[in-house]
């Protein structure tokens, strides 16, 4: 009988350890890299300032600064919970640091869709609460509601006369300043949904790409002869971004 005991209490014992275990939280590592295309050709820096590219209009045009926010970025399991794995980030393409993203997070193995808001959305776009965002001067001015960029994207176009012309193609939160006692902004962020990544080994690498000819097609095609400067303050522009950035992003 004594012997008896001691096996079930053995076992019980056993059964405790097995099912701490399996609740202890696996850290894994994500290693995340933006990348930047124009319908399928490779974007760096060192293409910066030359007239090598044509938008869906016809223009040809230069990057010269592109930099943007992604804020809320999660990894969502096809089928359980959802992690997050930074709060924002600031991705300028001529700061080869910014380029790339390594955290190390509660992940456990396994199929999850990645998904991130691009700028920032309405809770979180408070005014200079982001010291890294206030020393970039990526704020937007009171006078349009305050807040951050969502993105800075500038260079220069060959315009109808073959003249190159600056434009400033900067994504904020809509705002409406007609009546300055009372302007009226609207939430311009957006969710991106992308899947499927694999978690193995405590370990995921993610290659998230946006392709800059997208901000120029799709569903609006944009004339650069009539939109590309003083775009802040245009409602109607900001709403016009805002869709065509839905569909700049993938994974490769």
């Amino acid at each position: 009988m004594k012997k008896f005991s001691l096996l079930v209490i053995a076992l019980i014992v056993l059964t405790a350890c097995s099912s701490d275990e399996e609740t202890v939280p696996t850290t894994s590592t994500v290693n995340i890299n933006f990348t930047h295309s124009w319908d399928g050709t490779l974007v760096t820096n060192a293409d910066f300032n030359d007239l090598k590219y044509t938008n869906a209009h016809g223009e040809q045009l230069s990057i010269e600064r592109l930099r943007y926010v992604l804020s809320n970025i999660y990894l969502t399991k096809t089928s359980g919970p959802s992690f997050k794995i930074e709060d924002y980030v600031f991705v300028d393409m001529s700061q080869q640091q910014s380029l790339s993203l390594s955290k190390d997070t509660i992940l456990p193995n396994g199929t999850y869709n990645l998904s991130f808001v691009f700028g920032f959305n309405n809770e979180d776009n408070q005014d200079g609460v982001y010291l890294d965002l206030n020393s970039a001067d990526f704020n937007v001015p009171m006078m349009l509601g305050g807040g951050y960029h969502y993105m800075q994207f500038d260079g220069k176009f060959l315009d109808t006369n073959d003249m190159p012309v600056g434009f400033n193609y900067h994504a904020i939160r809509a705002a409406d300043n007609s009546d300055p006692d009372n302007i009226f902004l609207r939430d311009t962020s957006f969710t991106v949904t992308l899947g499927e990544v694999e978690v193995v080994d405590n370990e995921v690498n993610i290659t998230l790409d946006m392709n800059i000819a997208e901000w120029f097609k799709n569903p609006n095609e944009w004339d650069l002869n009539q939109l590309n400067q003083m775009l802040m303050p245009n409602y109607a522009a900001q709403l016009m971004m805002s869709d065509n950035g839905k569909t700049a992003f993938s994974l490769q």
